[in-house]
This record gives structure tokens, C-alpha cells and sequence, in this order.
């Protein structure tokens, strides 16, 4: 008996050893006869599931830390040990990853603040340059010659061809009307003989106020000449056919179109300006609806002037 228990702790030594395989399973002897006593059985018993832990380990120590941690978690507990890194995982994903940082936010703010001060001053410095550039040429004053302005042939209020020569060496004023227009033209040339008669009491200069059609269809040499006289007695008023209308309309950039048309009753929508032009029949400045008679009197002297 004794004998057995010395070989049998000298096997569980060399299976206990750390650098030792363990010995294989049929190295231990059947020693659970019929005749051996309970004492005997359970420490043989007890041997083996020393012998098999120690064979476990033995072959568990090459693995990683992280195999072995999870080869000795069994049962529910492995799969919850598994379920927690993942959840570890994902948080840690979630902090370094994630699609917006403080850091980022914070940048994000700076740039966006810094575009909108640069945007701001660079739109303080182009206006501020168009105010320069707009101060630079005094209001009212002519740049360049515009392409207003070419020969012409028409007959004036009396029945007679009349061309751009004849109006060589003199100040000319033009208006582009019709005779039925309700209120803008009557204004208008209403206008345009009362600055007539100041810019000659004043400046002591005589302009030819010129008056043309744009509706040759109505206006004819007497619907024209009855209508001139209303307004000043110096009015010169030219018609011609439709295809002369055009010409110089499109010479003197002149827009006009006829729009309401009920049968003969029509009205004619076209530019409510007036031409200056010098003596040379050269376009000079225009003058808009915005004048009154004292501005136009004066601006049309003060061009006069200028150009002497």
C-alpha cells in the first residue's frame, strides 16, 4: 500500500512540474481491484483530474493572454466576456472616430468666422472703390461719344424734305413722340419749350427744338403741324413713311412699339428722352423724364458751354 502511494506521488510531481508534458492516461495504474479500499479509489480519481488540469494548462501556456482568458471562461460567462469587449470596442470607435470632436467643432467655427470677416471687408473695399471710381466723373458729364445719331430724310411740318444737314451750325434738342400720346409727350414737349425759352433768357442761346413721330402710320404732315404749334412756335415737327421711321429711330437708339391696338386706337409705348446735339449734329447728352425744366435749362447751358 505504501509502495503505490510513494509511485503515485511521484507521478502527480512530474505532472505537477512546469516544464513537464503530462503523462498519458494509460501510465496510470488500475489500482481500483475488487479487494482495494475506498481510500485508494478516490485519491487515484482525484490524481487523474490533477493529471488532466495539468495537461490543460501545459498546452494552454504557448496561447495569448486574450485565448486563454477566454478558453477559461466557460458557459454563459464566455459569451457575456465577449459581448463586454465588443461593447468596449465600440465605445472606444466611438469616441475616437466619431464624426464631430470638439476639436474639429471649435476649428470649424474659427474658419467659418474668419471667411465671413474677410467676405465682409472685401465687400467694404469694392464698394468703397466703385464710390471712388463714381466720384472720379462729375455727374452729368459726357465720356466718350456714344454711336447716337446719323443721317436722316423726313419732311417737316410744312410738307418739305429735310435731312441732318439742315440742322448743321445750330443746337439742336430732339424728342421722339406721336401726336396721340395722352399725357407723356404733351408733358414732355411742354417741357421742352419752356427750358427753350429760359436757356434763351438766360444764356442768351437759341436751341432748335425738334420734334419726330414714331407713329408715321397717324401722324402725317398735318396731324404733325397742327400738333407742333400747341407747344412753341420754333418746334419743328418731322414725319415720314414707316420705313424712314425705322431708320432713324434705330440711328438715334430709339425704342418704340405699338401695344393696345383696338382697330384705329392705339397707343405707341416708346423712350422718353431728349437729344442734345451740336452743331455739327453730333450727339452731345440725353435727357431723361427725371428733368425738370430749370435742370434741363441749366444742363443743356452748362454742355453748351463746356464745348465752346
Amino acid at each position: 500500500m505504501r509502495a503505490r502511494v510513494s509511485h503515485l506521488r511521484a507521478l502527480l510531481s512530474r505532472a505537477l512540474a512546469p516544464g513537464l508534458a503530462p503523462p498519458p492516461a494509460r501510465a496510470l495504474p488500475q489500482i481500483t481491484g475488487p479487494g482495494e479500499s475506498r481510500f485508494g479509489a478516490a485519491f487515484l480519481g482525484r490524481a487523474r483530474f490533477f493529471s488532466a488540469d495539468a495537461s490543460t494548462a501545459a498546452q494552454g501556456g504557448s496561447k495569448p493572454p486574450a485565448a486563454t482568458a477566454a478558453a477559461t471562461t466557460g458557459g454563459d460567462g464566455g459569451g457575456d466576456g465577449q459581448s463586454g469587449k465588443s461593447e468596449q470596442a465600440d465605445a472606444g470607435k466611438s469616441v475616437r472616430g466619431g464624426p464631430v470632436s470638439w476639436l474639429s467643432f471649435l476649428l470649424l467655427l474659427v474658419t467659418g468666422g474668419g471667411i465671413i470677416v474677410y467676405y465682409d471687408k472685401e465687400k467694404k473695399r469694392h464698394i468703397e472703390e466703385l464710390k471712388n471710381r463714381t466720384s472720379a466723373v462729375k455727374p452729368g458729364q459726357s465720356v466718350g461719344t456714344a454711336a447716337i445719331g446719323g443721317p436722316f430724310k423726313l419732311l417737316n411740318h410744312d410738307g418739305k424734305p429735310v435731312t441732318e444737314k439742315d440742322f448743321l451750325g445750330k443746337w439742336t434738342l430732339l424728342y421722339f413722340g406721336f401726336t396721340h400720346c395722352p399725357d407723356i409727350c404733351p408733358d414732355e414737349l411742354q417741357k421742352m419749350a419752356a427750358a427753350i425759352d429760359k436757356i434763351k433768357e438766360k444764356a442768351k442761346l437759341d436751341i432748335v427744338p425738334v420734334f419726330i413721330t414714331v407713329d408715321p402710320e397717324r401722324d402725317t404732315v398735318e396731324q404733325v403741324r397742327d400738333y407742333v404749334k400747341e407747344f412753341h412756335p420754333d418746334l419743328v415737327g418731322l414725319t415720314g413713311t414707316t420705313d424712314e421711321i425705322r431708320k432713324v429711330a434705330r440711328a438715334y437708339r430709339v425704342y418704340y412699339m405699338k401695344t393696345e391696338e383696338e382697330g384705329s386706337d392705339y397707343l405707341v409705348d416708346h423712350s422718353i428722352v431728349m437729344y442734345l446735339m451740336n452743331p455739327k449734329m453730333e450727339f452731345v447728352k440725353f435727357y431723361g423724364k427725371n428733368y425738370d425744366t430749370d435742370s434741363l435749362a441749366d444742363g443743356i447751358i452748362k454742355e453748351i458751354k463746356e464745348h465752346k
